[in-house]
Order: structure tokens, then C-alpha cells, then sequence
């Protein structure tokens, strides 16, 4: 069982099988620094080689989930660089993407609550996760454009959810949507009206995913996201040695006895409370 570093900007803990990573900057409602995602990705990463680890929650502290990319430290840009020289301001930038990347290849499931501002940043993060939970008070959009920017790096995940035809008019119009438009457009699944009616979501969802071989579930979220991005018949042959390799595996044999003779599956475990819902 890993322990966790003490971070500067976000909160990485756990209870039992489940971690919980909470962007701890509520004093500028978790507005994301380069500091930030560095600090996230790490995180991420240590989630990742957890293999005890079952479930990430994904929240914001201070009643909101992210404001995006904290415009106070893109105010003073140095001059750029000579002519064909790259400029060092890009790497830095490309990271946040990478730090997406790795959140959306999580093979455990992610779990994204979701109350106040989730825009630029904090909305590509949420499209990152599995299942989310939504707030009456969450708020998502791309307004980066009304300020002279853009989103520059959250855009793919963004899209994927959602799909490109309301993605275009969030991004021309800058428009923020309130929780139940998010609903209805597939942002979350779930909306709740208090923090614990949060907290009984989370705690069902949890429930849910423990009653599923992590090794199986972690192949259906592989051949799931592979279809945004292969052949049909690509995913198809993946999936096809995907099941063999987990009719081989001992505990999977042991999943189908235990169904059969209406046991309980190995991997099952007791169920205990993820946490407060509500840092």
C-alpha cells in the first residue's frame, strides 16, 4: 500500500481501496498552475502503480470543482524567443495534456464530483473521468476565448463526451451551462441537490465497481476507449484476446464458479464507505 506525499496544491488519501484527489487551491477556486498539474500528474502516476488501489475520486475543495488555468500566472510572458528557435512557454503548457492523457488511461475507474465552476482545465478533467457526480451548483464551459485565449489542451476530451456539434457552440459562444444542461448532454450521469445525496451516489457507485473483476473491468475500460480511436474490427480483435486472457486467469475461473454455485467472486470486498463525499 503506497503512502502519499504531502502536496502544495491538492490532497492525494485514501480509505481502503479507494484514493481521492482533491485540488486543494480553494482561495482561487482550484485555478490550475504549472505547479498544479505537475503536482497531479504525480499523483496520477502513484495511482497508476497502485495495483491495491481499486477507485479514484476526483474532486475540488472550497465548493468548487476548477476554474481552469489561473490567468494571474499568464499575465507576465516573457518576450519570445529568437526566430527559429522553439519557444520554452509550449513544453510547459503540452504537459497539462499529458497529465489528461494519463488520467483518461487510468485503467481503474475514475469517479469526477462536481460542484461550482468546472471550466477550460476543470472541464477536461472531468470529461477524463469514468462516472460523474454533478452538484445543482456545477457550471461547465470554455470561456477562455472572452479573455483572448483558448482551451488548448482539454479540447479532445472535451469533444469525446460530449460529441463535436455542441462542443463548436460552447466554444464559438463561450457560454457557461448550468448542472442539468450538463446532464442532458452527457457530462454527468448523476445530479444531486445536496452534499448527502453526493455521498449516497458515491457511496452506490463504489458498491457497484467492487462487485466486478478489476482485471476485467480494466480490459472493458482498455477496449472502450479504444474505439474513439480504432477500426472496428481492431477492437474486435482486441477484445476477442482481451477474453481469452481473463478466461485463463485462476480468478476469473473461480468469479464463474462462485456465480455458478451463487457464491461470493475473489475479488469481492467488504463494503466499506469510500469517505466524505465533502472535503
Amino acid at each position: 500500500m503506497s503512502e502519499f506525499p504531502v502536496y502544495e496544491t491538492i490532497l492525494l488519501a485514501r480509505t481502503a481501496d479507494v484514493a481521492r484527489l482533491t485540488l486543494n487551491r480553494p482561495q482561487r477556486r482550484n485555478a490550475l498552475t504549472h505547479a498544479m498539474m505537475q503536482e497531479i500528474g504525480d499523483a496520477v502516476a502513484r495511482v497508476a502503480a497502485d495495483a491495491s488501489i481499486r477507485v479514484l475520486v476526483l474532486r475540488g475543495s472550497g465548493g468548487a470543482f476548477s476554474a481552469g488555468g489561473d490567468i494571474s500566472a499568464m499575465t507576465a510572458m516573457p518576450p519570445p524567443p529568437p526566430d527559429g528557435q522553439a519557444d520554452p512557454l509550449v513544453a510547459p503548457y503540452r504537459l497539462f495534456g499529458d497529465v489528461l492523457l494519463a488520467l483518461n488511461a487510468l485503467t481503474i475507474p475514475v469517479i469526477a464530483i462536481v460542484e461550482g465552476p468546472a471550466v477550460g482545465g476543470g472541464f477536461g478533467m472531468a470529461c477524463c473521468a469514468d462516472v460523474v457526480i454533478l452538484l445543482q451548483s456545477a457550471r461547465f464551459g470554455i470561456p477562455e476565448p472572452r479573455t483572448g485565449f483558448i482551451p488548448s489542451q482539454v479540447l479532445p476530451f472535451i469533444a469525446r463526451r460530449i460529441g463535436e456539434g455542441p462542443l463548436r457552440e460552447l466554444a464559438v459562444t463561450g457560454r457557461v451551462i448550468d448542472a442539468q444542461e450538463a446532464l442532458a448532454l452527457g457530462i454527468g450521469r448523476h445530479l444531486c441537490q445536496t452534499h448527502d445525496q453526493v455521498n449516497a451516489t458515491l457511496h452506490a457507485v463504489i458498491a457497484d465497481i467492487r462487485r466486478n473483476s478489476p482485471a476485467a473491468l480494466a480490459a472493458v475500460k482498455r477496449l472502450v476507449m479504444a474505439c474513439a480511436a480504432r477500426t472496428d474490427a481492431e477492437v474486435l480483435d482486441a477484445a476477442a484476446v482481451e477474453l481469452v486472457a481473463l478466461l485463463r486467469r485462476p480468478d476469473t475461473q473461480a468469479g464463474m464458479q462462485a456465480f455458478l454455485s451463487k457464491q461470493t467472486p475473489p475479488w469481492a470486498v467488504a463494503d466499506v464507505p469510500p469517505g466524505d463525499g465533502r472535503e
